[in-house]
């Protein structure tokens, strides 16, 4: 048997498609005192224009992010109390592409199961609770204006980005989220929130029938009413909007980013999936020749670091740190790059590195909480654990340097600085 075989074996769960179309991924494991639940959509803050039955829908910044918040509440009182009478630990998160609502518990499951799976389904919006929330996400809003690595990532997506929407805060703004109607929260609803655009990740100790048993009562079993929905995406440059931008904040510190604006991926591309997943921790990663001379150097903290995002219509690398001479760490990091273009990567640290993601994906299924998650986003990538692992285990040395022979172009960069303000 070879060794992605067995190691299959180890992110093995069950999937199951409803009649409604919501998929529902389950992974009993024996032993475990917890479940961990993820009810998510393919819906996120970069989801603004589309079409639903025809109807064009055109949504300010921060309306997914806004959703996210207003579906813990119902006519029947607020989500957060009924977990709180379940004993469940819960929350959700809105992010550049999906929703997700989750939560932890050991007992009460099925409750737990009733409360989650009802205040996805059943959407209550009027006006004065808009009006409320409108209130509370601005002050949300302010707050990410004070944290220095969201405020320089910000700024890369806006350099790079001119019309796509991943350049807008997944908040918003508090002049956008005060264009939010409840007319536009329940067209999101129908749009985005119909069970073939969901999946639901159940890991821990459960067994099929309770989930099940959870769907049937919420009416999951039954065929629902088909949809049609249509994505819009401006068109975008494959250069740079602008290729370099400063900010002034009370810092002491000078932040910097150097990102790289990439075509997209392609749908189903999985190998270019990872090599992008890949690609910061053979550049920069802690084993890399680059990060242990600018450490020894002192020209970087532990904070420097490198990550790759990937949504529909944009891709790109982004390499983030702070330094009081951040210039020569731009320098260098720029020279390790072409390096590593011209000379490929090395074999070892190719090694290495594929091994230590392969690794991290084998330990994530004995959490809880990380292989729930791992299953959710897998299956709204398109794609099982057991494709990652298995376009991993086939991935080469060579297949990596063909794939940066076209990406990490200079002409494609920004660099982003924060800068310490001056008394």
């Amino acid at each position: 048997m070879k060794p992605y075989e067995q190691a299959a074996r180890t992110v093995e769960y069950k999937t199951l498609t409803l009649p409604s179309g919501l998929t529902v991924l389950i992974r009993p494991m024996p032993g475990y005192s917890a479940v961990h639940a993820i009810y998510a959509t393919k819906f996120g803050a970069i989801d603004r224009d589309f079409k639903v039955d025809g109807k064009e829908v055109h949504l300010p910044a921060g309306v997914a992010h806004f959703l996210e918040h207003k579906m813990f509440e119902s006519e029947d009182g607020d989500a957060f109390a009924k977990y709180a009478k379940t004993g469940a630990n819960a929350n959700a998160y809105t992010g550049f592409d999906r929703t997700a609502y989750i939560f932890t518990a050991s007992s009460k499951i099925d409750e737990s199961l009733d409360v989650l799976l009802g205040m996805v389904g059943n959407p209550y919006f009027t006006p004065q609770t808009i009006q409320k929330e409108q209130g509370i996400i601005g002050q949300e809003i302010k707050m990410y204006d004070d944290s220095v690595d969201w405020r320089l990532m910000m700024a890369m997506f806006q350099s790079m980005y001119e019309k796509h929407p991943l350049r807008d805060d997944i908040a918003g703004s508090v002049e956008s989220i005060a264009q939010i109607t409840p007319e536009m929260l329940y067209d999101c609803c129908k749009a985005f929130y119909r069970p073939e655009n969901m999946v639901l990740a159940l890991a821990g100790n459960i067994t099929e029938k309770q989930v099940m048993d959870a769907c049937r009562r919420e009416g999951l079993d039954k065929p629902s009413a088909p949809v049609k929905v249509e994505r819009l995406m401006p068109e975008e440059s494959a250069l740079p909007w602008r290729r370099e931008y400063e900010i002034s904040m009370p810092i002491v510190q000078t932040g910097f980013g150097l990102a790289f604006k990439e075509q997209p991926v392609e749908k189903g591309n999985l190998k270019r999936e990872i090599i992008y997943d890949l690609l910061p921790d053979l550049i920069c990663g802690g084993m890399t020749p680059l990060y242990r001379r600018l450490y020894d150097e002192g020209l970087v903290n532990p904070e420097f670091d490198g990550e790759t995002l990937m949504v529909d219509g944009a891709a790109c690398v982004l390499f983030t740190g702070e330094s009081n001479q951040c210039d020569r760490v731009l320098e260098l990091l720029r020279e390790e790059i072409q390096r590593i273009k011209a000379q490929g990567i090395e074999e070892e640290l190719f090694t290495l590195v594929k091994n230590q993601l392969y690794g991290e994906a084998i330990v994530d299924m004995e959490s809880v909480v990380d292989a729930a998650s791992s299953m959710a986003s897998a299956h709204q990538h398109g794609r099982t654990l057991y494709d990652g692992i298995r376009t991993l285990a086939a991935l080469t040395k060579e297949d990596v340097d063909r794939e940066l022979a076209t990406m990490l172009d200079p002409d494609t960069s920004v660099v982003v600085k924060i800068l310490p303000q001056k008394s």
